[in-house]
């Protein structure tokens, strides 16, 4: 790693900077899989809640959801955007903050890339390089890789990204990877994705985007490409924003010009080998407009 990219991945961001939580981050475990059997004990997520006590909660290992109040959003992703306004939301349900025993009528229902902006603020708060992911986990269902946020923290005795997937209790389901070393080839990377599309070596059909409308293809990797993108600038853009340019089509499946096209297959050339080619992406972020202009339901 070169001392310009350990640099940038200690940076906080808009949605990663802790504020007055500091301290109190620099305070949790260290250990990936500590962390992330911790703060699994304080989010639900949404499908969670919606399954009920049955699939991956068939254990009640995120208690028992009969108790979660019906008057309370079933999904609380527009609400707590940031890593600060996370931790504070869990405070005020539980003074104790974060805490093995919290109640069920006391979590958050957040979705993967909240949590990915939490961990890699607590990482940052604690002087270790992080970074948040967006792509494809293929792990969770043998027939499609869905839409999915996981982190990488920089090992440095061992010199490489420890990649790993904090968004829940894996142990005793049939994920067939270690949840906190994910190997090479065990996530599918949107770059990857929409290269093999682009070149024609598979429709992309397997690549699923989470709105219940069955949202594949470039559709759906697209998305994520630029998801990914940003995450990896330190902006951990929710799943409410995209770049103005891409609306065609990733809402209406409608073609982008040759000159977009160009530019989006541009982009995914260079995440192929995002620590390589650190330099050339942060040259496109500082330059090309067209992926930073982004638009949400509230600024159109």
């Amino acid at each position: 790693m070169t001392e310009a990219m350990h640099k940038h991945y200690l940076e906080y961001g808009p949605f990663t900077y802790p504020g007055l939580y500091a301290d109190y981050f620099r305070s949790l475990p260290e250990d990936p899989s500590e962390l992330g059997h911790l703060i699994s004990h304080q989010i639900i997520h949404r499908v969670t809640l919606r399954e009920g006590n049955k699939n991956a909660n068939f254990d009640l290992r995120y208690g028992d959801m009969t108790r979660w109040p019906w008057y309370r959003s079933q999904c609380q992703d527009d609400i707590y955007l940031t890593a600060p306004a996370i931790a504070a939301g869990l405070f005020r349900l539980d003074e104790r903050g974060f805490v093995p025993d919290r109640a069920v009528e006391h979590k958050l229902v957040l979705t993967c890339r909240f949590v990915s902006v939490l961990v890699s603020s607590i990482y940052k708060s604690k002087g270790i390089p992080c970074r948040s992911r967006a792509g494809f986990a293929p792990y969770f269902n043998p027939d499609a890789s869905m839409d999915h946020w996981i982190n990488e923290i920089w090992l440095e005795k061992e010199g490489r990204w420890l990649t790993f997937d904090a968004d829940g209790f894996y142990e005793g389901l049939p994920v067939p990877v270690a949840q906190y070393d994910i190997k090479p080839g065990e996530f599918d990377w949107p770059a990857d994705a929409w290269l093999s599309i682009r070149r024609g070596e598979t429709d992309g059909s397997r690549f699923l985007y989470a709105d219940g409308l069955g949202t594949n293809g470039l559709r759906s990797v697209g998305r994520y490409l630029v998801y990914d993108f940003h995450a990896l600038m330190n902006h951990e853009i929710s799943y409410v924003f995209q770049p103005r340019f891409m609306e065609p089509l990733l809402f209406r499946g409608e073609a982008l010009s040759q000159e977009d096209m160009a530019l989006l297959d541009r982009l995914a050339e260079l995440l192929l080998e995002p620590d390589l080619n650190f330099s050339k992406l942060l040259d496109i972020w500082n330059s090309e407009r067209k992926l930073r202009d982004l638009s949400s339901p509230l600024v159109g």
